[in-house]
């Protein structure tokens, strides 16, 4: 995925530099896996996402928020027991909707 803003002539490809030139041309790092490894508190999107939905509550927003634990990234079995509910509620009162 391209999450890079501003966009960068040195990695054009966003995130995609990762695997295609920065990994395969830098040498060896001591890495770990870690959720916040930049330690800025800005690259965590379970945090993301609460805070947004707290800022969404706040402003009086409706919105649905669901977290499901133990779940992988795109987990097919989640999208399968919440994705038809999420599409009825995202849609429900829309003109559109009633065709």
């Amino acid at each position: 995925m391209n999450q890079q803003w501003p966009p960068s002539a040195d990695t054009p490809h966003g995130a995609w530099e990762f695997h295609e030139r920065l990994v395969p041309n830098s040498p060896p790092k001591p890495i770990r896996l870690n959720p916040n490894a930049m330690r800025d508190n800005m690259h965590d999107w379970v945090v993301a996402n609460e805070n947004m939905a707290r800022a969404l509550a706040a402003k009086g927003y409706r919105y649905q928020f669901v977290f499901v634990r133990n779940a992988g990234h795109t987990d097919r079995a989640v999208k399968q027991q919440t994705l038809p509910e999420a599409l009825e509620w995202l849609w429900k009162g829309h003109p559109a909707a009633a065709r």
